[in-house]
Formats: C-alpha cells, sequence, structure tokens
C-alpha cells in the first residue's frame, strides 16, 4: 500500500537566470511586467534543467519526509518524458501509475529567473489522461495541476472515490482548474484537506482582494463548500490554517530569501505529511513554513528537499517563532 498518491502533471522545468532586465510597476510597485530589450539578444548568467510540476514537486518531497509515494501523470514519449521517469526512480516514487501519451510531447515550462523572483514561459496542450482501473491501494491522495483534458479523469477519479472512502484526499487546484469553478467545487466536497495561496483562494469564493479583511474568515467561507481542512499561504507573511473547531496562524521564518521557486509545493508536502503522521494542525503549519522556507533559501543548484531529521531542526532554529490560535 502506497501512503499517498499525487495526481498531476509532471514536467521539465528549464532555469535561465538573467540580469539584464527591467521591472516596470505601476505606482504602488504592483502589476510589474519583466521587461527585455525587444529583437535582440540576451545574455544569461547560467541555466539547468530540473523536475517540476506541482504533483512532481510534491510526490518527490514527501518521498524525502518518509511516505511511500506514487504519481498518476501523462508524460510523452520522448527526451522530457525519460527524464521525468528517471527523475522519480531517483527520488524513490513510484512510477507505475504513468502513462505515455504518443501523440502529444511531455509538458515543459521556461522559467525566468531576476531578482529573486520567477517568471513562467509554460508550454500546456490538451492531454489524453488514463485513470486505471484499479488504482493500487492508497492512504492519500494529493489532487493538483493537471492540462486541458483533465475532465474526463476527475469524472473517473469521483467515481472511483465513491466507491473508496477510507481514502483521504488533499486538494490543490492549478491554475486550468480554477478557471472552472463548478468542476473545483465538485473536488472540494470531498476534501479533506485543501491547500491554496491566498490569490487562489480569492478566485474559488469568486471574491476581489479589496473584500479580504481576515485570511481566517476565507478558511470559513471554504469549509461551508465542504472542505473539512484548509490551509492558505500568503508568501513571506505566513499561512493560516483550520477547520470548524479552531483556525492557527503562523508567520514565515525570517530567512533570506534567494529564489521563491517551488515554495509552495513545499509547504503542501510538509503540511500534508505532518498530518499524515497525525501532528495537530499547528504543527503542521510548522512543517509547512519550515519546507517551504529551506526551500527559498537555498540556491536552485543547492536545492534538496528536507528529510524529517532537517525538518526538526529547521522548525528548532526558529523556535520562537510558534503558530497562534486565531
Amino acid at each position: 500500500m502506497f501512503d499517498l498518491i499525487t495526481i498531476g502533471d509532471a514536467l521539465i522545468d528549464t532555469h535561465v537566470f538573467i540580469d539584464n532586465a527591467t521591472l516596470e510597476c505601476d505606482i504602488n510597485q504592483q502589476n510589474c511586467q519583466l521587461c527585455l530589450n525587444y529583437a535582440t539578444k540576451i545574455p544569461i548568467t547560467h541555466s539547468f534543467q530540473a523536475l517540476g510540476g506541482n504533483a512532481a514537486n510534491v510526490a518527490v518531497s514527501t518521498s524525502r519526509l518518509a511516505l511511500k509515494t506514487a504519481i498518476l501523470a501523462s508524460i510523452g514519449k520522448d527526451a522530457n518524458g525519460k527524464m521525468i521517469k528517471e527523475a522519480l526512480k531517483k527520488q524513490k516514487v513510484g512510477t507505475g501509475l504513468l502513462h505515455t501519451d504518443t501523440l502529444t510531447p511531455t509538458r515543459y515550462a521556461v522559467v525566468l529567473n531576476f531578482k529573486k523572483e520567477r517568471t513562467i514561459l509554460s508550454y500546456h496542450q490538451k492531454r489524453t489522461y488514463v485513470f486505471p482501473k484499479k488504482l493500487p491501494a492508497t492512504k492519500w491522495v494529493y489532487y493538483t495541476s493537471l492540462s486541458e483534458g483533465y475532465q474526463q479523469l476527475q469524472t473517473q477519479f469521483l467515481e472511483y472515490f465513491s466507491k473508496h472512502n477510507t481514502i483521504k484526499l488533499a486538494y490543490n487546484p492549478g491554475s486550468l482548474q480554477l478557471q472552472n469553478i463548478d468542476l473545483a467545487k465538485q473536488i472540494i466536497t470531498h476534501t479533506d484537506i485543501l491547500i491554496l495561496n491566498l490569490e487562489e483562494a480569492l478566485i474559488l469564493l469568486q471574491k476581489k482582494s479589496t473584500d479580504l479583511t481576515n485570511p481566517a474568515l476565507l478558511i470559513k467561507d471554504l469549509i461551508q463548500l465542504g472542505a473539512k481542512e484548509v490551509a492558505i499561504t500568503d508568501s513571506h507573511k505566513g499561512a493560516w490554517a483550520g477547520n470548524k473547531e479552531e483556525i492557527w496562524y503562523c508567520k514565515g521564518f525570517p530567512i533570506e530569501v534567494v529564489s521563491k521557486t517551488g515554495a509552495g509545493d513545499a509547504f503542501s508536502a510538509g503540511y500534508l505529511s505532518a498530518r499524515f503522521y497525525n501532528h495537530t494542525i499547528d504543527t503542521a503549519l510548522s512543517w509547512g513554513i519550515g519546507s517551504s522556507s529551506y526551500i527559498i533559501s537555498t540556491s536552485h543548484t543547492e536545492k534538496t528537499l528536507l528529510n524529517k531529521k532537517e525538518m526538526t531542526e529547521i522548525i528548532s532554529k526558529f523556535s520562537t517563532i510558534k503558530p497562534e490560535r486565531v
């Protein structure tokens, strides 16, 4: 039996680092645009390729935290698909549920890194997803970002899930899934843990940022949609999490940001792993904050995900920062 099966896209990220660019922002330093000289060569400082995609990132991270993990995803019959399978196997993630789509290339993205932030050029194309006739036994499923064509897979998954109600479900909708609120809500009604960033929470609830007074109120609204437990992240400001009985808030750890890439997936993996080990919500917040803080404080070439021992160490290092009940 698996501890966790992640369902979502796996892709290859090509990271490109540039320092010859400018930012154009409005008067409030928001709505910024990355500007490059048109019709010319742009020098880069360095680049590399790595495994990417929410489902793949969470599978690898939870595997590092000692969960027996597999991934259900669609890859192409190409070099990128081969790279993905090899990278997952290297991290001890089960690859038996990878489906090879012979007609559609593997997803990929180009990540432009500039001033500790990233701008992502993402290749999306309608894919053929195959849900197995018999999903291997698992305690948890983490359902996340997919490409166009996911609708049939979601229907098949919900049919399977309704017949196997001992499985617990964590849900982190991707950008395409958030474009169809009704389909997203179908999943939320079955969700044990819903993990979102603040912007995603507002989209799901069809609210504007000007409507926001307290993220804890968003958690209550999302629980009204059917989620049993909700975690909401807000970049360096920290994260909130709770259920009908309690809501907690934890500040972000005071670390120097090197690169924000992967922070959201690291939080999801840390939070979910803590709950898998039956830790309380406040402890799970510390695991999520600890995991994401570690990722954004290391350079891309040094990124290795935390194991359980290292998780304990980073939380101990920032022991003065503790979740507070709100």
